[in-house]
């Protein structure tokens, strides 16, 4: 296979990012352009989001998630803590989240600490589910190998029928984890490749620093 992307071009002209435009708290502005990104359209899932973890095996992984809670303390977003993900951000809590919004011609990436949401958070969230996804966070052992689909499906098959006209509760292994942001960066495409890249660091609970950086 030999694929030569070089002709690949885009101009980036829909948006600029300018100093006098910025609001003081990183959440502010994320919280603007998310609606934005969600007016506009073209995106099935605007809180869909890239966790990248450092691995157990030293390699850094990344995988798409969904955001489903952001405030001034941070990003929610739920899975299993046995999964290799949860195992990951267990050794290791330092993870990167990043949004991708083609649509705009923005990113977001943000650094920051992942801790769990307390347990009462996370059954709250997970009654909120259809019940085929309750049933499914019991029927997988996220990220381990098994031999076929039929197993996944076979297990599925006996918790609908040990919960039917039951309801399900949530597992101890499944719950929520909040990304404490200690940088964020907005990025918005420009044209000629000279993007705008605003960085908002954490220099205590209440103040941010704010800097322009290179494209």
């Amino acid at each position: 296979m030999n694929r030569d992307l070089k002709d690949y071009r885009k101009s980036y002209e829909k948006h600029y990012l300018e100093e006098k435009d910025l609001p003081d708290s990183p959440f502010e502005l994320f919280s603007n352009w998310f609606k934005q990104v969600e007016e506009a359209g073209g995106i099935d899932e605007t809180n869909a989001m890239t966790v990248t973890t450092s691995g157990l095996d030293g390699f850094p992984k990344s995988r798409i998630v969904l955001l489903k809670h952001f405030d001034n303390k941070g990003f929610v977003f739920y899975t299993n803590y046995t999964s290799e993900k949860g195992k990951a951000i267990s050794n290791d809590n330092k993870v990167c989240i990043s949004f991708f919004w083609p649509n705009l011609e923005r990113q977001v990436i943000i650094k920051g600490i992942a801790e769990k949401i307390s347990n009462q958070q996370s059954t709250v969230y997970f009654q909120s589910r259809p019940r085929g996804s309750q049933l499914g966070a019991w029927a997988s052992d996220q990220s381990e190998a098994i031999t076929s689909r039929e197993v996944l499906e076979g297990k599925l098959n006996e918790l609908e029928e040990q919960f039917k006209n039951k309801e399900i509760p949530k597992p101890n292994f499944w719950g929520g984890y909040c990304v404490k942001p200690v940088e964020l960066e907005f990025w918005q495409g420009r044209p000629n490749r000279l993007h705008d890249r605003i960085r908002y660091s954490n220099n205590s609970k209440e103040d941010w620093k704010i800097e322009r950086l290179s494209p």
